[in-house]
């Protein structure tokens, strides 16, 4: 966590500050996937009454992070491997068209910025001792940018806020694949190229190649882990 993410806890009420610890220990694997959430425990570890606890657990519902099914409770998200292929599916179909719509309204000033963020990677401690793709969320997010750069608020709804943080989970846990981050970097830059000179056409292809192969990697590690 930075120190600006520090900064906004403080800033929290108690109930806002045990969501967004939850939520990022699920999203960084600190909470595995199908893991129980268990109220008792967490009450206690975050001096938290079970009122403003269970209000965080249904916004994470809310984010797709947590599921509830009867006489089971609460758990952590763990989707099957055909989900996670559908999730993918979707994933790629509609951030190409986000990079397709963004190239044809985009102006200078974004593009800058969208530079800057890209910089910002580059520039990562972690990026740069090979541990790991950037991690920050939002505006700092270059996927995120893009989207909200398309102009589509149907576009923008189901992928900044419906699915993004299912999606960002998968991203950062795969993310410290060796050799990854790096190429991962060269894709965004090259995506951010065509978008820049109003090639839709073929910032489309490059990020339905990107996502593409990040669900191949993601993939590898799926298969791996059932020791197929």
């Amino acid at each position: 966590m930075t120190i600006h993410q520090t900064g906004l806890l403080q800033e929290m009420t108690l109930a806002d500050q045990v969501f967004y610890k939850i939520q990022n220990a699920i999203i960084n694997g600190d909470l595995a996937p199908g893991s129980k959430i268990s109220e008792p425990e967490l009450s206690r570890i975050h001096g938290i009454s079970r009122g403003p606890l269970r209000e965080a657990i249904h916004r994470l519902e809310g984010q797709k992070l947590v599921e509830r099914t009867a006489h089971v409770g609460a758990r952590v998200v763990s989707l099957s491997h055909q989900q996670l292929s559908e999730l993918y599916q979707i994933r790629e179909n509609l951030e190409g068209l986000a990079c397709r719509l963004a190239a044809q309204r985009i102006d200078k000033q974004q593009i800058l910025a969208l530079r800057d963020v890209l910089k910002k990677h580059a520039e990562d401690k972690t990026f740069k001792a090979g541990e790991g793709y950037y991690k920050q969320e939002g505006q700092d997010d270059f996927h995120y940018c893009i989207i909200k750069n398309s102009g589509n608020k149907t576009l923008e709804k189901m992928l900044c806020d419906e699915l993004y943080h299912l999606i960002r989970m998968y991203r950062i846990q795969f993310s410290n694949t060796p050799n990854r981050p790096p190429k991962a970097l060269n894709e965004h830059i090259r995506i951010l190229d065509a978008i820049a000179d109003g090639d839709g056409e073929l910032a489309e292809l490059l990020m339905r190649r990107h996502i593409a192969q990040s669900y191949k990697n993601i993939e590898q590690h799926w298969m791996s882990s059932q020791g197929e």
